[in-house]
């Protein structure tokens, strides 16, 4: 879209024309829905944050300043919708201490040949609160500080969660690998 068609669509979904929604959802949804699948256990779970993200989206746009991207305010509320969705499944199942992420490599090279499908297939592999820190941390720019705050976790949890998430990567992706051949 344009910045005047986006504006005429804003107006409209701002005075809750259906139409105006509609187009908005179209353009906006598969974007979205990429932030969702990165947060989520299922696609199922991504299609019900998906809802409920466009549901606060909707309800929320006369707060939209302007300032910044229509799509990083969009984004930011979809993070926050996953990561109540997080809490209230009670999820924080597999957390470790930090003495539990000694030893862990990073394998950058194999990494970078991964495509958008293998890094979802893997990231949906994961335990919820590790794909969580690798999301915040590795994808949103997160410190652990904010990961820790924002998770109700401990900051050492974070950067432990982080360091067994990349070696939990590394060896999915490893084993991905060896089906492939």
């Amino acid at each position: 879209m344009n910045k005047q068609l986006d504006a005429i669509i804003l107006q409209g979904c701002l005075r809750k024309e259906l139409k105006a929604q509609k187009v908005f959802y179209q353009h906006f949804s598969s974007s979205m829905y990429a932030v969702c699948l990165r947060y989520s256990n299922s696609k199922e779970d991504a299609k019900d944050i998906l809802q409920d993200g466009f549901v606060k989206v909707f309800t929320k746009l006369e707060t939209y300043t302007g300032k910044g991207s229509l799509e990083g305010w969009m984004k930011r509320i979809f993070i926050n919708t996953a990561l109540e969705h997080y809490r209230s499944n009670k999820v924080y199942q597999q957390q470790s201490d930090v003495e539990d992420a000694h030893g862990i490599g990073q394998e950058a090279q194999a990494l970078a040949q991964l495509t958008q499908k293998e890094i979802l297939m893997v990231l949906n592999a994961m335990a919820p609160g590790y794909r969580m820190v690798l999301n915040l941390f590795v994808i949103e720019g997160y410190s652990h500080t904010e990961i820790a705050e924002i998770m109700g976790i401990q900051e050492g949890t974070s950067k432990s969660q982080l360091s067994r998430a990349r070696q939990i990567f590394i060896q999915t992706w490893n084993q991905l690998n060896k089906e492939k051949k």
